[in-house]
């Protein structure tokens, strides 16, 4: 299959809803291996994400189709870190199930890293072996497996 080309686009407060409701399908596909509950009005609660509309250190995306700007996905930065001081975290991801194995994923996440040099974080969904797969297979080659792993987290430097 041909390789899809896609943008990275910062998502607005006005297109917030739409982030919100690929959000709801993430944490629906992670209450397979997590924790993730319902609420009573059969919402999955992101407690933070209101502060990725107020707060600089807390970045959304969009990941887009470059030529028809179709959702393929999205991306949620902070710098929320739980083993290293300072540095970026990535606190969701996301491509649609149907452009998996597109790389799309793996291509996405480098231009993440690739914007903010420093100290990384990534804490794939727990439980979930292809979350886990996936990040190990994406941190080991971008870092030429010169990475640490403890407490399900991933840990690296890019500067």
């Amino acid at each position: 299959m041909e390789q899809i080309k896609y943008k990275l686009e910062r998502v607005k407060i006005k297109d917030k809803d739409i982030l919100h409701r690929l959000l709801q399908y993430s944490l629906f596909e992670e209450s397979l291996t997590d924790q993730n509950e319902m609420n009573d009005e059969a919402i999955f609660e992101y407690k933070w994400f209101e502060t990725y509309f107020k707060d600089i250190t807390r970045e959304a995306y969009f990941v887009k189709e470059e030529n028809s700007n179709k959702l393929l996905g999205f991306a949620l930065v902070n710098e929320y870190m739980q083993k290293i001081e300072k540095g970026h975290s990535i606190a969701e991801f996301m491509v649609i199930p149907k452009y998996r194995r597109l790389k799309i994923g793996k291509r996405v996440a480098v231009e993440i890293f690739n914007m903010h040099k420093g100290n990384w974080e990534v804490k794939p969904s727990y439980g979930s072996k292809i979350a886990f797969s996936f990040w190990k297979n994406v941190i080991d080659e971008y870092t030429e497996n010169n990475n640490f792993f403890e407490d399900g987290i991933f840990m690296f430097d890019n500067k």
